[in-house]
């Protein structure tokens, strides 16, 4: 069965964005290739379940298992050494991608206390978006009375054929996104 995003893609947003935009083919259009989700577990070196304990959660959150990450050099400054696990992340593709979109922008996002929209400046020149999240507790899956230390993560949507910021940040928010007014 096809995620629900996927199929309101194909229907909706992609003949809105082909006629918004004046594409003359299809394939022009861009669209979402992979979500990184990515966890910064730094304070691993000292205690090593810390590490395992968020790559648990991320998998819960993701539905798939996560890789770690580790130092590329030694910065004296945080106390980190080259080669150190100092992080975990997932890249999602196909339907989990739009599966974990879906509960993103439809579970956790309303589940943030106090919540304004997330900010539209989060995008890069190639017209990507990252969002970062300061806790994994809004997600369902997680038990908030499971989780050790509160942990952020940061979440980037990475286009294709994506021309402009304008092109990514309307096709986010024909998907669903709440941008900050």
């Amino acid at each position: 069965m096809a995620a629900r995003l996927r199929q309101r893609y194909a229907t909706e947003i992609l003949p809105d964005m082909q006629k918004q935009f004046n594409y003359a083919n299809v394939m022009e259009a861009p669209r979402l290739e992979r979500i990184v989700v990515n966890m910064g577990v730094g304070d691993a070196q000292t205690d090593a379940r810390l590490m395992d304990n968020a790559m648990a959660e991320l998998a819960q959150i993701t539905g798939q298992k996560p890789s770690v990450r580790k130092a590329r050099r030694s910065i004296a400054g945080f106390k980190v050494r080259a080669g150190a696990r100092i992080g975990c992340m997932v890249t999602l593709r196909g339907e989990r991608m739009y599966e974990f979109m879906d509960r993103l922008l439809n579970v956790a996002i309303p589940r943030v206390r106090d919540f304004r929209g997330v900010s539209p400046t989060g995008f890069d020149r190639a017209g990507n978006y990252t969002l970062g999240i300061r806790e994994q507790t809004i997600f369902p899956e997680v038990n908030a009375d499971n989780v050790t230390r509160v942990r952020g993560m940061n979440i980037t949507f990475v286009f294709k054929n994506s021309r402009s910021v304008e092109e990514s940040r309307e096709l986010l928010r024909k998907f669903g996104m709440p941008f900050r007014r």
